[in-house]
């Protein structure tokens, strides 16, 4: 029943108003007879002293018969809902005007009654009641002199047995109905106030709980449900819907990437299979027809064909060292060993492989290292893989006669390397493509073409896993610049 949070609020705040609802109802009614008790008391504190100063009522300890039955009987023809006792020194009753079988106690303690003569007293002031062993009601006494001696007292209850019943009787009277009914209202008019308020205050919580529901129903969909924030001065509801918001967007980016992975996924395992394939065909090809017509191949033709199917073969063991590198790469198992290193003897005992390969195609090599460089920090190993992949790609799309550079400078905390030739450059819209996996700015996947289409990426992971990212800059026909930053501490 209690399965929303309006609910357990409006139970909770029911219960609340009861409670309260019942504490004032006591407190009023305790503090009402305590004003009637005290505003009694106050009325009468003198009704004691005065009838005792009127005529003896002790003399010698003895009771004066005569003006004790006649005090008696004047008060209560006067008013007969007080009770008149009279006590000896000690609080024993000496006499009474009441039926033998009421009187249940034999004697009054008089300590407050002594408080009450004494002036010293902080209304209403209870004593024992005679009629009553466990009750204490409101009283009026003074002391009986007789020959400047103490005889006794004069003890008044100011609320008798009367007064119990017709107090039973007010307790249901219209005054009090009519105030019992007033209290209820307010507490019904309280009650609907705080329902109306916590249906407000929750009303945006359920409007939260509604685009939860549908985002985690439509989730991964376009134009799901967010939180719209209404308020400028933001509380915890609010917060807590940007935060749902933030998430929302998060799920909805990675949502997003694993589609994309899944997209690349199929895409590679397409690229891989065809790359695999084709070089597998090839080389199979020319193994078979060796064996077939050995016999009748010349030496040059059986050569070439064992040239042509080395070559396959080189190829396909480089396809699967790439794919096997970048696939260790994008593990969580590959750690750098980082240490501090001279970019400048790393270029150059890079550039030595090469300059055979650039010698064939007469491409000039240079390099530019600038001055006072500091030691970078990486891996050497990688950062070698990284210079090894952008100089073969260089070499690659740079025709007969053209010109590689490799430079470095400092840039504040950092160390700037670039790879420019001069090539035959990238279209503008294929840039941001070209660090995908298996990408080729040569459309045609012939047996012949030597290009996996992976250099670039790995180039990209590892420069990834330094903290780096590979940027590149190019003119058609004008050549290519590949640049990153190394750290230097």
């Amino acid at each position: 029943m209690l399965n929303t949070l309006y609910s357990k609020l409006a139970a909770a705040l029911f219960g609340l108003v009861c409670l309260i609802g019942l504490l004032f109802f006591l407190l009023v009614r305790y503090s009402t007879e305590m004003y009637q008790q005290e505003v009694s008391q106050k009325l009468n504190t003198a009704l004691a002293q005065n009838i005792v100063h009127h005529e003896p009522l002790l003399k010698d300890k003895h009771i004066n018969e005569a003006a004790v039955k006649d005090i008696f009987h004047m008060l209560m023809v006067v008013n007969p809902r007080i009770e008149v006792y009279l006590l000896d020194q000690d609080g024993r009753i000496l006499d009474y005007d009441a039926p033998v079988e009421k009187i249940q106690r034999q004697r009054v303690d008089t300590k407050a009654i002594k408080q009450f003569v004494s002036g010293d007293i902080r209304y209403p002031v209870l004593g024992d009641d005679p009629r009553d062993t466990n009750k204490q009601k409101i009283f009026s006494a003074a002391p009986v002199m007789y020959n400047n001696s103490l005889q006794g007292y004069l003890y008044i209850i100011l609320s008798g047995e009367e007064v119990d019943s017709i107090t039973q009787m007010l307790h249901g009277s219209y005054i009090a109905r009519f105030t019992l009914l007033g209290v209820i209202a307010s507490l019904l008019v309280a009650l609907a106030a705080g329902l109306l308020i916590f249906f407000l205050l929750t009303g945006r919580l359920r409007y939260l709980s509604d685009v939860i529901a549908s985002y985690t129903k439509d989730s991964g969909m376009a134009g799901n449900k967010r939180f719209t924030l209404k308020n400028k001065k933001k509380d915890e509801i609010d917060k807590l819907g940007e935060q749902f918001n933030i998430m929302a967007d998060r799920i909805d980016e990675q949502l997003q990437a694993l589609q994309r992975n899944d997209s690349q996924r199929r895409e590679l395992v397409a690229n891989v299979s065809h790359d695999l394939r084709t070089p597998l065909a090839t080389l199979h090809g020319y193994l078979e027809t060796l064996l077939l017509k050995d016999t009748e191949l010349s030496e040059e033709e059986r050569q070439r064909y064992l040239e042509i199917a080395v070559s396959h073969s080189h190829r396909l063991n480089q396809l699967v060292s790439e794919l096997f590198e970048l696939s260790k790469l994008d593990s969580c198992e590959t750690l750098l060993n980082v240490e501090p290193f001279s970019l400048g003897e790393l270029i150059q005992d890079v550039i030595q492989k090469f300059v055979l390969m650039a010698k064939e195609k007469q491409i000039s090599l240079t390099t530019d290292y600038g001055q006072g460089l500091p030691f970078a920090y990486g891996d050497i190993a990688m950062m070698q893989r990284v210079l090894e992949n952008l100089l073969e790609n260089a070499i690659r799309h740079t025709p007969t006669g053209g010109h590689i550079s490799v430079s470095l400078a400092k840039t504040s905390d950092k160390i700037l390397v670039k790879v420019a030739d001069t090539g035959c450059g990238i279209p503008e819209d294929e840039i941001p493509f070209i660090f995908e996996r298996f990408y080729r700015l040569e459309k045609s996947r012939q047996g012949g073409q030597k290009n996996a289409g992976l250099g670039l990426a790995i180039v990209k992971k590892i420069l990834e896993l330094h903290g780096s990212r590979i940027r590149a800059e190019s003119k058609q026909r004008k050549g290519t610049i590949f640049s990153f930053e190394m750290a230097t501490r």
